[in-house]
């Protein structure tokens, strides 16, 4: 008999901090926790009403050694990107954007929406196998849903009950959407940690020995170990994104907006783009280009 203890669900709360215009709640990373899998970024956007010329509006910046995921819960929003990708994205849709050795890309205002703006930006840590490749950008209008009794789940990447995302996955995990009515039990996969980032509601994990309840503004952690974990909404409806994967391959470095493995690769990407020599190409947008601040190791020498 297995005399192991099962994981603890463990509860944080998110830092809010300002992407573009907008304050964001980033769940990742965090202290103590840098990955969860391969997700190594998570900001959680909205909702908030916002005019024609509000919402997404970030300007070009570049991006290394990282997918981007850009999950879209209601409004609108507009992509461009170095690889001359102009592409609107919809409440329901998800955008998947790879980086490898260098891509650049702007976030934008569509022009023609108004109204409520919700979603969630998620960024994946490449593995060595792929992080050096070329870029590249795919987009999904339509993705898996599976109905369980008391909750709806889109597959937005990987395979989640039986269903599989169309959307690429460079390592082994899974991203889902869950709206939950009910209580429901969410099968994981054994040999993945998991989080739980709320979107909207309360939602009551079961722990080891006692419930834990996580809101809007936290996130929840489970270690590998758990082949399924049980939810129930607290007063109403909830709305939960469910991130897991195999513990990530090697430590990673995060300075802005690259990912790496060490300080000499993150200065590059700094430098590169700083210089504009090419690496991270053009975008074709009338937003302001950010510059790249200094890596935190040279502001403090």
């Amino acid at each position: 008999m297995d005399d192991a203890p099962r994981p603890v669900f463990e509860v944080a709360t998110s830092r809010e901090t300002v992407v573009g215009d907008a304050t964001v709640c980033r769940a990742l990373p965090r202290t103590g926790r840098r990955t969860v899998g391969a997700w190594c970024f998570a900001d959680h956007f909205g909702p908030r009403d916002v005019g024609l010329d509000g919402g997404l509006n970030v300007g070009p910046h570049p991006h290394c050694g990282l997918q981007t995921v850009t999950w879209l819960v209601d409004g609108e929003g507009l992509h461009r990107d170095s690889l001359g990708t102009e592409q609107t994205i919809r409440a329901g849709q998800l955008n998947l954007m790879t980086a490898g050795h260098g891509v650049s890309h702007s976030e934008e205002p569509t022009g023609h929406f108004s109204g409520r703006l919700h979603g969630i930006q998620l960024w994946l840590a490449q593995p060595e196998a792929t992080r050096h490749g070329p870029a590249a950008f795919e987009h999904h209008a339509h993705l898996t849903e599976v109905e369980f009794p008391g909750a709806t789940a889109t597959v937005l990447v990987g395979r989640f009950a039986d269903a599989a995302s169309a959307a690429r996955r460079d390592t082994a995990l899974v991203g889902v959407d869950l709206r939950v009515r009910d209580a429901i039990t969410v099968p994981l996969d054994v040999g993945f940690e998991h989080a739980v980032v709320v979107l909207a509601g309360t939602v009551r994990a079961d722990g080891p020995s006692a419930d834990t309840t996580v809101t809007v503004g936290q996130s929840g952690y489970l270690a590998p170990g758990r082949d399924e974990l049980r939810l129930a909404p607290v007063g109403g409806p909830a709305h939960i994104v469910l991130l897991g994967g195999e513990p990530f391959e090697s430590p990673i470095l995060m300075s802005w907006n690259f990912v790496g493995r060490t300080r000499e690769e993150l200065d590059a990407a700094h430098d590169s783009w700083n210089a504009d020599d090419g690496r991270f190409g053009t975008v074709a947008s009338t937003l302001a280009r950010i510059p790249a601040p200094p890596p935190a190791w040279r502001r403090a020498t």
